[in-house]
């Protein structure tokens, strides 16, 4: 076999055919597979019957594994989450706003791999947003201003116990295992551009589904600047919209893109599993 890696028509991301993540990658495959990751920022693998230790070991190939504050994992693997939702389930869909995963932690994970099992026949696309390009797409005026803020980001408006999956969202019977906690009211800094350690590349960090506001800003100002940064950040022209099959494999780069779920397939079940890949350093 012959690896095949063609960049799709979109802001990111590229399909990776030609090889079999059932065994054991040679360290310059790895090597390269992790160039076009850099690259690319989104590689799709399709047509992957991946178990779950086929999965444990494609992570491991480009990092330790990252933390999940407050996600359950499936039984017998410790690093797996289950990105479920149940057919007859009536809670909003998780995720629909743009985020970098984890990006309250003092090092958030590097980067995110996704395996669909169980896909609905419509709907469920992710997002993905290149923040590098909304960077340098972005009026010199606001570019500059974004180069001096520093953002405090928190997991409060989702995972605290009365944040968005806390306990009201239980309550309603999501099928997500999901470990809110008083720990998200906790609160990390971080550089709202954000330069890549691999490539060099600036990129806006991160979003209002974890960013608080900035620091030395009033909450006031902080919002009106979160929202007018945003429309650069989800713009059509930075998206690509990935539409999801089974025994296909994503894995993208947290460091330079946003990502959210959509919904359009209610009545169905669906079923992913998730790893992190953690980083080295911020």
């Amino acid at each position: 076999m012959t690896l095949r890696v063609e960049k799709i028509d979109a802001p990111c991301g590229a399909r990776v055919s030609g090889i079999d993540l059932r065994g054991d990658l040679a360290p310059d495959l790895v090597d390269e597979l992790r160039a076009h990751w850099l690259t690319h920022k989104v590689l799709v693998f399709p047509d992957q019957a991946l178990s779950n230790q086929d999965l444990e070991r494609f992570t491991l190939c480009f990092g330790h594994f990252g933390e999940d504050p407050f996600f359950g994992h499936i039984p017998g693997h410790e690093h797996i989450a289950a990105i479920q939702r149940n057919a007859d389930e009536q809670t909003g869909i998780f995720a629909e706003f743009f985020h970098s995963d984890w990006s309250f932690l003092a090092v958030p994970p590097a980067g995110t791999c996704l395996f669909g099992i169980t896909i609905p026949p419509h709907g469920g696309n992710t997002l993905f947003a290149n923040q590098v390009a909304a960077y340098e797409r972005l009026p010199s005026t606001l570019r500059d201003k974004a180069d001096d803020l520093v953002a405090i980001h928190s997991a409060e408006l989702g995972y605290a116990p009365d944040g968005g999956y806390g306990e009201q969202d239980a309550e309603q019977g999501r099928s997500m295992d999901i470990l809110f906690s008083e720990k998200a009211r906790e609160k990390f800094e971080h550089p709202f551009v954000r330069t890549h350690h691999e490539t060099g590349q600036k990129a806006l960090y991160s979003s209002p589904a974890y960013i608080q506001g900035f620091v030395g800003l009033e909450q006031t100002e902080s919002h009106a600047l979160l929202k007018e940064y945003y429309a650069y950040q989800t713009a059509e022209a930075v998206t690509y919209s990935h539409p999801w099959s089974k025994n296909m494999l994503v894995m993208w780069d947290n460091r330079s893109l946003l990502h959210a779920a959509t919904g359009g397939y209610e009545g169905y079940d669906r079923l992913l599993h998730r790893t992190t890949i953690a980083d080295t350093q911020f």
